[in-house]
Formats: structure tokens, C-alpha cells, sequence
């Protein structure tokens, strides 16, 4: 199982642990994916955000799953290439054009004939 994760605050903790569960009971490891787009890099991402998604890593290891870190200045497109289990947290304007590039990515995973299980 595979879970694509942000910086923000609460609906990683919320997908990490829900991946958890799912891999301890189908006996099988589980990995987390964040995207690090040039908008967090590291000399520009808040530390509110950093100090979250290191608490993000730290209960993913702790309840045994693995870490994935990609660069990618698009997401989905990087999603696509880890095939990955999640969903992520849009507000209305921008949800508009994330929608978009979401349809988008499902195309591609369904003409690669990879099955997209999305956890809310």
C-alpha cells in the first residue's frame, strides 16, 4: 500500500494511520509519498509545515511504514510514476484546476491499467 501525503497539519496523520491499518491486515508493508514541489523546497518552506511533515515521517516509521521523498514540480505526474493510495486536502479555487490535473492523472493510471483505491 502506498500513501501520498502534504505538509498539512491533520489529513496525513489521518491517511498514514488508515494505510496502517489496512497493510497490517492484508500482511503487507506500506509506504508514504511526499511530493516536494519547488513551493516547499527547503529554503522556502514554512517551519510550521516542516515540523509537520516530519511528524508525518516520524508516525509513518513508527507504525512501519516507509518514507519516499520525490522532486517533482508536479504532482501528479510524480504520483503517477509511485502509484499511490490518498487524497488530498483542496480548497474551492484551487480545487478547480487540482481537479483537472486529477481527472487527468486517473486517465493515465486507467490506460496503464493500474486500480486507484482513494482513502478519505
Amino acid at each position: 500500500f502506498m500513501a501520498c501525503i502534504s505538509s498539512n497539519e491533520k489529513t496525513p496523520r489521518k491517511i498514514i494511520r488508515k494505510v496502517a491499518r489496512l497493510a497490517t491486515r492484508y500482511n503487507s508493508k506500506f509506504f508514504v509519498l511526499y511530493v516536494q514541489t519547488p513551493r516547499e523546497s527547503s529554503d522556502r518552506i514554512p517551519l510550521a509545515s516542516q515540523r509537520h511533515l516530519l511528524n508525518h515521517f516520524k508516525l509513518a516509521t513508527e507504525l512501519g511504514g516507509e518514507i519516499i521523498q520525490v522532486q517533482s514540480p508536479h504532482i501528479t505526474d510524480a504520483i503517477v510514476q509511485a502509484l499511490c493510495i490518498g487524497r488530498p486536502a483542496l480548497k474551492y479555487p484551487s480545487a478547480i484546476l487540482a481537479m483537472v490535473h486529477y481527472r487527468n492523472m486517473l486517465e493515465e493510471l486507467a490506460q496503464l491499467g493500474i486500480d486507484l483505491i482513494i482513502l478519505a
